[in-house]
């Protein structure tokens, strides 16, 4: 069982997961696109993967078998385990608990070589209902706090495997990187009464200089103080704090500004690695007037992140980060790329 240990100095709580340290070398070392022999995601390997949660499928299809266009599986080593009780403990002056959560991979598409921005909007329509199906789902269990949606693409964004596909972790706690945001978030509406994404999203519109794409439903930009070359958010442009709240008519809307705006970075990059981060709203109701002002202050928004930087000292050190490409200069290029 993997154990939450909490820093008692800044708060902050790590997985302590041994269990993920005894992984096969041959599970951890990444696939070549193209290179799909014994591919555990590909179509036609169903018994390489826990059985699946949920999945779209062909009609007359099986379940854990091939037909399916999308399949969310438990992740076969999770950092964090849905089974048992949190059992909060003090060890001397430390906090830990048991490493309950959930740790699911959603495989977004049969085709071992589709890049996500690849995808169909229908297919790419798919793989954001799998993550509206799974938050709702997952916030039923009362331990869970938080629930992270992510994705890594390459072996320095840290993926295991090069089939496509991301992943969902779910947490006892609010991690720290998030409640700062929230916190962030709600300090700016008790001074301005606003959403600060919303503002952020109306001054973007203004100025026009760091937009990447807009479509009806979404805009795409490189942010004012991004911390990496090229990084890009996406946000609905009506305020909405819970991505399950996101209508079934939007997920096109929405596959659409993520397949315009991930095919731009690929072709102004030449395909480079990245992580995306979807921030939702954590689960309100965990207990009473937990995060309660979140329906007004909070958004929900994809970061993403490409790897063209590495972290070093200084960054580790202050918290700082150095970005040697200016956000309007990012922008202009990605522009720029006709799709």
């Amino acid at each position: 069982m993997p154990e939450l240990r909490k820093d008692p100095i800044i708060g902050r709580w790590v997985i302590i997961a041994t269990e993920r340290g005894k992984r096969p070398s041959d599970f951890y070392s990444p696939l070549l696109i193209g290179q799909n022999k014994g591919c555990p995601f590909c179509e036609g390997n169903e018994d390489k993967t826990p059985p699946e949660v949920c999945a779209f499928r062909s009609p007359h299809s099986q379940k854990n078998q091939p037909g399916w266009q999308l399949r969310v599986v438990p992740n076969k080593f999770p950092a964090l385990r849905i089974e048992g009780d949190m059992e909060k403990m003090g060890v001397g002056m430390y906090d830990k608990m048991n490493g309950i959560g959930a740790h699911e991979v959603i495989i977004e598409t049969p085709n071992h070589d589709k890049r996500m921005f690849e995808l169909s909007i229908d297919n790419l329509a798919r793989v954001f209902e799998a993550y509206k199906m799974r938050l709702l789902d997952l916030k039923k269990d009362t331990r869970f706090k938080y629930i992270l949606i992510f994705k890594n693409e390459g072996e320095l964004a840290g993926a295991s495997l090069s089939h496509s596909h991301s992943q969902l972790i779910a947490t006892p706690v609010t991690p720290k990187r998030v409640r700062e945001e929230l916190v962030g978030a709600q300090e700016y509406f008790n001074y301005k009464d606003r959403c600060v994404f919303c503002d952020i999203i109306r001054e973007e519109q203004t100025q026009k200089v760091r937009v990447v794409y807009e479509n009806a439903g979404f805009i795409s930009f490189c942010p004012f103080a991004s911390r990496f070359p090229f990084e890009i958010w996406v946000l609905p442009k009506k305020h909405n704090p819970d991505f399950e709240n996101v209508p079934v008519e939007d997920m096109p809307i929405l596959a659409d500004m993520m397949k315009v705006t991930l095919a731009k970075l690929s072709c102004a990059l030449n395909k480079p690695q990245y992580n995306f981060i979807l921030h939702t709203g954590p689960v309100r109701w965990a207990r009473r007037g937990y995060w309660s002002t979140i329906d007004s202050d909070f958004h929900w928004h994809i970061e993403i992140m490409p790897r063209l930087t590495k972290l070093a000292g200084f960054e580790w050190g202050t918290g700082f980060y150095h970005n040697p490409t200016i956000p309007e200069e990012a922008a202009k290029f990605l522009q720029e790329i006709e799709i």
